[in-house]
């Protein structure tokens, strides 16, 4: 979660379109050398805090730590940080520089939840990844059975679409974690279909090619998989 040359701008970015509450990230200062900078994500804002890297120790405000991983368990488990408007803040979700997404498509910054209150041994990667992909798709209408080309963006677990690549304002987004299934589909008289069911309906869509209907399956399907183990492990959770 050390992001070296990362500027306050693009933590702010990646934190607040990618992480949560308690969500936070090690990166160089630009005042000083021996200053690092700790950007934490709380509410709907991202607050800095300077750490000051002695030679020897690590020193926050009034306290000074041995090691990073000393500093981080401490705001993990005691004290809280308080902002400047009072907001409380504890080091939950540490943002990895780099984790390992599908090959199907362009890897991206993601976030891993951390088990707070734990050692280092119990670190475990339990928020799902956040893959995106976009681009035409031939849609089947729902009452009139007639198709037409929409422009498609999938992020997180919401896949929606819209008119055309330039509308602003989407014409539905579908929540994936009610998403039973994602299929290559036969039915139709086109070529290149795949489907997404749901409880109340079924989606029909067309890529232009079989290499591209085959990458939005499996990325679909990938994100299935990660909202069932999400739900899996909440529930051996609450069970235990």
């Amino acid at each position: 979660w050390y992001h070296d040359n990362l500027t306050r701008h693009a933590a702010e970015a990646l934190l607040l379109s990618n992480g949560q509450d308690g969500s936070y990230l090690l990166r160089k200062s630009n005042e000083r050398e021996d200053l690092y900078s700790l950007s934490v994500r709380g509410k709907d804002s991202v607050k800095h805090f300077h750490i000051e890297h002695t030679g020897t120790s690590f020193k926050f405000g009034f306290n000074e730590f041995s090691s990073l991983k000393e500093l981080v368990m401490h705001f993990a488990n005691q004290p809280l940080i308080g902002s400047e408007t009072g907001t409380l803040i504890v080091l939950k979700h540490p943002y990895p520089r780099q984790v390992e997404e599908p090959s199907i498509y362009e890897s991206v910054r993601v976030h891993t939840a951390m088990q707070t209150g734990r050692t280092e041994s119990d670190l475990v990667p339990n928020a799902p990844s956040l893959g995106t992909k976009e681009g035409y798709l031939i849609k089947q209408g729902k009452i009139v059975k007639n198709w037409k080309t929409r422009w498609f963006t999938l992020h997180r677990n919401e896949l929606k679409y819209f008119k055309d690549q330039t509308a602003t304002e989407p014409i539905r987004a579908l929540d994936l974690t009610e998403c039973s299934a994602v299929q290559f589909d036969y039915s139709q008289e086109r070529v290149n279909c795949f489907c997404l069911v749901f409880p109340l309906r079924t989606y029909y869509l067309c890529a232009k090619t079989g290499i591209e209907a085959d990458e939005w399956i499996k990325i679909l399907r990938w994100k299935l998989s990660q909202i069932r183990k999400q739900l899996e492990q909440r529930n051996t959770t609450l069970s235990s």
